[in-house]
């Protein structure tokens, strides 16, 4: 199947056309046919002689009022058949719709002049052409029909056969969203939702996920219709309508969107390129944006905040394919909206009822911009993006990527040897400039507080501002880092000197020599101040592995449970305190704290009797 999508100016005959071409009322509602005017989107179809493949019509109104719904409509579609009538000509609704389909990057289409038994059609059809060559569309291929007599309507088919013809193949085994663009209920059936398939393909008992107005929620598919039969699978491009298990209609509207999930991102910020409206070549310094928007991206249409990231006297220098004037934004959106960088979208001004220009999404997970002058560089940033997802470039850009975002992000897999850890990817350069920073980190820490050595994990993480400490494993493993750091026991040190001050070690090694002779005789307090040792540098000194507390006051070498046990073990079992005293020619003092910390560690037993080893 194949999708067109009707514009033109009101009471032009794009209704009467999609009549004739189909045998079929685009008009749904009864107010539409009694007043002869489209106020919605119309659905209808055909299959055009020659070919097998059906073209579906979305019908769209062409009032000034219902521009919102225009947008809906031609928003998810690929092609447009445009309408002129030959007894009027272009008209002011003929140019906004042209400016709706150019800012949306619509590039297929035809030009179709209606009325032709009213009025000489060459006139309109000139004056059209010359329209439609300022915008992408360029130079269109023109029919001339009366949708009341059928003269043409023979040549439009098959117009319209080699504009489907032409037209990109879909990816069939892309993600899914679906833009909903209608949401009724059928009478034992349930819910139905329909849009238009872009890509990938929607199965009977899928599961998807229904994003909405601040919300998102599993949904699944109960039942599929393509082109008003049911099917098994609808493949894109294609008309769908999805009857949904289990979803009140109340909690549905246009805008909506059915969703592969796992696959999308749903942003309220987004950082935008801001194409030139058609025919201006380029964004004027006095052209000042609103402050609020409305975005229109598929039949979505959303309030948007707005904050120009570049002005408009120093435009972007990197639009697409080199297009000049462009400016990056920023939109703040009432509400989040499934987006991936690349999307076309579009600003409408809707207080002067204009167009205000398309937009290629560039980023749907930008960075805060809090310091001065941060937006001017990220629109630095932003001018090498081309908006075309690139894993290499993404990376290099965000320096630390959620794997989980990659297809969000619109990034099919993952840089090749892209390091990795706790389901995050960085990228190499950055890791080697936070290794520089972390060295730096510690060494500032140890010199602010050498009694507290090495710096913790968590703190180091929160210095080099990571989203998760287990990333440190990948800064500890680049130099410098890997040269000078180690980490141990939660924290992170400086090799070959313990984070220890070299007073505090000197004292250290004239306490070693003390309990090298009796390696239970704890150094008395007045011994511990003779030497500097309080109790901040006592407590480092245990933190460092250097000293074990056995109790308050009392702090022996860090082996002294090995050879504690060793000697008790040669002890009658079981011993009494008095024995062990002996035994380890110590004191109460001592023997008691060192008894019970030996019991505590399981190395040894205490019942009735007295002590035993184990």
């Amino acid at each position: 199947m194949r999708v067109v999508a009707t514009a033109g100016h009101v009471d032009h005959g794009k209704s009467t056309l999609v009549r004739a071409l189909t045998g079929m009322e685009p008009d749904r509602w009864a107010e539409e046919r009694r007043r002869g005017m489209t106020i919605d989107l119309g659905f209808a179809w055909t299959v055009l002689p020659g070919t097998d493949e059906p073209v579906a019509f979305v019908d769209v109104p062409g009032h000034e009022r219902f521009v919102t719904q225009m947008l809906a409509g031609v928003g998810p579609v690929p092609a447009t058949m445009f309408v002129v009538a030959a007894d009027e000509g272009w008209m002011p609704q003929s140019g906004e719709h042209l400016d709706a389909l150019h800012a949306l990057g619509v590039r297929h289409g035809l030009l179709v002049v209606t009325r032709s038994d009213l009025a000489d059609p060459e006139l309109a059809r000139d004056e059209a052409l010359e329209h439609l060559a300022e915008s992408g569309l360029g130079r269109l291929p023109a029919v001339c029909v009366s949708g009341t007599t059928g003269e043409g309507l023979d040549e439009l088919r098959t117009a319209l056969g080699a504009l489907v013809g032409g037209l990109p193949e879909p990816d069939l085994d892309g993600d899914v969203r679906l833009w909903v663009d209608r949401a009724f209920t059928i009478r034992g059936a349930g819910t139905v939702v329909t849009g238009t398939l872009g890509a990938g393909r929607i199965s009977v008992g899928d599961e998807l996920v229904l994003s909405g107005e601040d919300r998102e929620r599993p949904v699944a598919v109960r039942g599929l219709q393509a082109l008003g039969a049911p099917v098994e699978t609808a493949p894109a491009v294609s008309r769908v309508a999805v009857n949904l298990r289990g979803v009140p209609l109340e909690t549905l509207s246009r805008g909506d969107a059915l969703l592969t999930p796992g696959r999308w991102l749903a942003t309220s910020v987004v950082d935008v390129r801001l194409h030139p409206p058609r025919g201006s070549g380029t964004h004027r310094a006095e052209d000042t944006l609103p402050a609020q928007v409305m975005l229109h991206v598929g039949s979505a249409a959303v309030a948007a905040r707005v904050r120009p990231l570049s002005h408009a006297d120093a435009p972007d220098t990197a639009g697409e394919a080199g297009e000049a004037g462009t400016r990056t934004l920023r939109l703040t959106l009432r509400v989040p909206v499934p987006l991936r960088p690349g999307d076309r979208a579009l600003l409408r001004d809707p207080g002067a009822h204009a167009v205000l220009g398309g937009i290629t999404v560039l980023d749907v997970r930008p960075p805060e911009l809090r310091r001065r002058g941060a937006a001017r560089r990220r629109a630095a940033q932003l001018a090498e993006t081309s908006g075309t997802p690139d894993p290499a470039a993404e990376l290099r850009r965000r320096k630390l990527l959620r794997v989980d975002d990659l297809a969000g992000l619109g990034l099919a897999s993952a840089p090749p040897d892209a390091p990795a850890a706790a389901g995050w990817l960085a990228d190499p350069e950055h890791l080697d400039a936070l290794a520089a920073r972390l060295v730096e980190a510690v060494a500032a820490h140890a010199d602010a507080d050498p009694l507290d050595p090495g710096l913790p994990m968590r703190a180091a993480a929160r210095a080099l501002e990571l989203p998760d400490p287990r990333l440190l494993a990948l800064v500890l493993a680049r130099p410098p880092a890997s040269d000078d750091l180690a980490e141990e026991g939660g924290r992170i040190l400086r090799r070959g000197d313990g984070g220890l001050p070299a007073t505090v070690r000197t004292a250290l090694a004239e306490v070693g020599k003390d309990l090298e002779a009796s390696p239970f005789a704890a150094p008395e307090a007045d011994r511990l101040a003779e030497l500097g040792l309080g109790a901040r540098q006592l407590g480092a000194a245990v933190r460092a592995g250097e000293l074990l507390r056995v109790a308050y006051g009392i702090y022996l070498r860090p082996d002294a449970p090995d050879r504690a046990v060793e000697a008790l073990a040669e002890l009658e079992q079981p011993f009494t305190v008095s024995a062990a005293r002996q035994a380890l020619r110590t004191t109460r003092r001592v023997a008691v704290p060192l008894l019970e910390l030996l019991a505590r560690t399981g190395r040894t037993r205490h019942d009735g009797e007295g002590h035993q080893v184990r």
